[in-house]
């Protein structure tokens, strides 16, 4: 779609566009009187090539071998329709059967003029965006499963650290990472090293302080409304492995995991749940950190405590059983 001028108020986009457009009235000027400059466009592709530069005295069947090797219709396939610009009237259309060896001075082509190959053939590779269309190429899917067995990829490095430090996660590294090269940049621009960094003499890097060193110039962080609500004594009342029921929906299952999970952000506890019904929103993992397996992808959830009941008998529901006599 082009902007006339007249609908263009910003004074910065008009100068841009004299610009750019400045020597289109001269473009062809240096080419030689028998160079031809076309437009190549195709019924069943979206491609255009642009500028392809031809001679007077080329055939149309090296029209066509050039239109073969850009777009893979064969030339017997080939219904060619000659416009001035690209989506312009057609003022002449060159049938398969036409001579082959005519030349392409004989249809007096201006230079910018749009050659459309109309593809004929009914079984045609190019037809149905399949030259184009990415969603129909089908996209190699790896299983949860597989992946967890595979070595020196991101999880298993979390899982890794994980084992090094139960504190570890996957958030909190990138949120540390994030303010080193935060701390990094400050200083390479003003020489001022921020609260919590140090710069280190040996290498000449900022890096982070010690946790005890941070402590001496640091206040604690306040603790965040969840992390007040939701806090250990929030799932005190559960343990591993309990049958449960949880809200909202009265969802049954057995607890899977208690603890803080950073990836869900918001702070404090939350309980896991492996469901009896696919009824959740999970498998257990989140965010590529595992932490329990459910048996399907919508088999586990994660909640707060105060919506976990125990304590109770919460067998797993027989969606099959019925005390009516009046129900199958």
């Amino acid at each position: 779609m082009t902007t006339s001028s007249s609908t263009i108020k910003n004074e910065d986009l008009l100068a841009l566009k004299g610009y750019v457009t400045a020597a289109d009235a001269t473009q062809y000027n240096s080419l030689a009187a028998t160079t031809l400059v076309l437009d190549l466009t195709h019924s069943n592709l979206n491609q255009r090539h642009a500028e392809i530069r031809f001679d007077k005295h080329d055939t149309v069947d090296c029209l066509r071998q050039k239109i073969h090797q850009k777009t893979g219709t064969p030339p017997h396939m080939q219904h060619l329709q000659l416009k001035t610009t690209a989506g312009g009237n057609i003022f002449y259309e060159i049938s398969p059967e036409t001579e082959s060896e005519r030349k392409l001075g004989y249809y007096n082509l201006p230079l910018g003029a749009n050659v459309h190959c109309v593809d004929i053939d009914p079984y045609s590779s190019s037809a149905g965006g399949a030259y184009e269309n990415t969603a129909l190429v089908e996209k190699y899917k790896m299983s949860d499963e597989e992946y967890n067995k595979r070595k020196g990829t991101l999880r298993d490095w979390g899982r890794q650290k994980k084992e090094e430090n139960p504190d570890f996660s996957l958030m909190k590294h990138a949120r540390e990472h994030a303010q080193l090269v935060e701390a990094r940049r400050l200083y390479k621009e003003s020489g001022s090293v921020k609260e919590g960094f140090e710069l280190d003499e040996s290498t000449g890097l900022i890096i982070r302080l010690e946790n005890e060193s941070v402590n001496d110039i640091q206040t604690a962080k306040p603790k965040s409304g969840a992390e007040i609500e939701y806090g250990p004594e929030s799932v005190q009342h559960l343990t591993l492995h309990d049958r449960c029921q949880v809200q909202p929906g009265s969802r049954r299952g057995e607890i899977a995991y208690i603890g803080q999970i950073d990836e869900l952000g918001g702070g404090g506890h939350w309980v896991g749940v492996i469901l009896d019904e696919p009824a959740g929103k999970t498998d257990g993992c989140v965010n590529s950190v595992r932490y329990f397996e459910a048996p399907g992808p919508n088999r586990g959830g994660f909640f707060r405590g105060k919506n976990v009941e125990v304590g109770g008998d919460f067998p797993e529901i027989d969606i099959f059983a019925s005390d009516s006599e009046d129900e199958l």
